[in-house]
């Protein structure tokens, strides 16, 4: 399997680190950490030499409660960080963003994936953007926003409900021109789901994957790891190295994480649990 974000293909032939790089102030985890776009670029650098492929760079922090952010601040943040990278390091970089004219800019600065985060909250023109550009996209599954979207996990069957949406929504995306190679399905852990909702949906994600799309798992140091160990959000590394290793065997091609050093050396321990031979993961 390979994902297509314009001149990038991208092989999951072995599953992808994808790195998360946050330039804003407040994201649950790492909030001011790369707000500066030196130490930014850095850390992209480290987490590319630690074993991510991708890298995705946000300027809109998506946790609940989270501010929304002006268009003119989410491209200050993010667009001198993407062509600095872009020359940086040869891995995709994509963003993280509901704002087509944020997508826009980003792969006119060297982006070549759009992360889209508004789920059920559609805007027609992010995925028109990325059609026009031959870009990747990832689509993942939300309701609401920050601010409401911990009010809307009302599901009769979540896996059933999340299975659907990006089912029809990967239809959408090829009628607009997204060829089915540069589409991604996130799943959306931790958005408008409750923890237990979360843990079935990790559980269930065969049922995803057989969709036929590579999916992207996002855990990384998500409060339903919190719920169930306790501990704030820097304090869930082993947590996500569980649901890490739970995703590479239920069938996920893409993770994305904040520890990309750890987290890469899970998933060639989980690849080689699933393919049952030393050297092969």
């Amino acid at each position: 399997m390979e994902f297509v974000g314009r001149d990038r293909v991208l092989d999951l032939d072995h599953v992808a680190i994808m790195g998360v790089l946050n330039v804003t102030p407040d994201s649950f985890s790492d909030g001011g950490l790369w707000l500066d776009p030196e130490a930014a670029i850095k850390h992209a650098i480290q987490m590319v030499q630690d074993g991510a492929s991708i890298i995705d760079v946000g300027g809109e922090s998506t946790r609940p409660d989270a501010q929304p952010v002006e268009l003119r601040e989410e491209l200050r943040r993010v667009v001198p960080v993407i062509e600095r990278l872009s020359a940086e390091v040869d891995v995709p970089i994509s963003i993280d963003t509901r704002k087509p004219q944020v997508a826009d800019a980003a792969l006119e600065a060297g982006a070549t994936i759009v992360n889209d985060t508004l789920g059920e909250e559609v805007d027609p023109d992010l995925a028109r953007v990325a059609a026009d550009f031959r870009a990747g996209f990832i689509t993942m599954h939300s309701r609401g926003t920050p601010q409401t979207m911990r009010s809307l996990s009302n599901y009769t069957d979540v896996v059933a409900h999340v299975r659907t949406w990006l089912q029809g929504r990967a239809a959408e995306l090829e009628q607009v021109g997204i060829d089915h190679r540069s589409i991604a399905l996130d799943p959306g852990f931790g958005f408008a789901k409750t923890p237990d909702q979360n843990l079935r949906l990790l559980n269930r994600l065969p049922e995803i994957v057989e969709l036929g799309f590579p999916v992207l798992v996002g855990t990384s140091r998500k409060s339903f790891i919190g719920a169930v160990l306790g501990g704030a959000e820097n304090e869930r590394l082993e947590g996500t190295a569980a649901t890490v290793t739970a995703a590479v065997l239920h069938g996920a091609r893409i993770v994305r994480v904040h520890d990309a050093f750890e987290m890469s050396r899970v998933v060639r321990m989980a690849e080689a649990i699933r393919n049952e031979a030393v050297g092969q993961s």
